[in-house]
């Protein structure tokens, strides 16, 4: 008996979810999102991401992209793993990316980088 090649994701369709601030630190600039916005388990597909806010004026473009819910960050990534960073998004909107819950990663999958 041959085994199935693939894995099912998006079971229950993509996931969508809007930020509720943003936070610039020295480190990073950190999208705040709703708490619970991923408490759906064990995770596995696309997520659509609406970034609502605008980043400050003059924020230092070379600063990676973290996620925060629940007091938890998450850093998201380019193809490669290389850090987003907030020079790789050109502003606010909807951004599709990838999430593995499994493996912790959240790339991002859309054009703009």
């Amino acid at each position: 008996m041959a085994t199935n090649p693939f894995t099912w994701v998006n079971r229950r369709g993509s996931a969508a979810v809007q930020s509720t601030g943003v936070t610039v630190t020295a480190d990073n600039v950190v999208f705040a999102f709703p708490n619970h916005a991923f408490a759906t388990g064990w995770y596995r597909g696309t997520v659509f991401v609406n970034l609502a806010q605008d980043v400050p004026t003059g924020t230092t473009g070379t600063l990676p992209v973290v996620f925060e819910t629940n007091g938890v960050r998450q850093a998201v990534t380019k193809y490669g793993g290389t850090p987003l960073t907030i020079a790789d998004l050109p502003g606010v909107g909807v951004y599709e990316m990838w999430f593995d819950r499994s493996t912790n990663v959240l790339q991002i999958m859309t054009g703009a980088v």
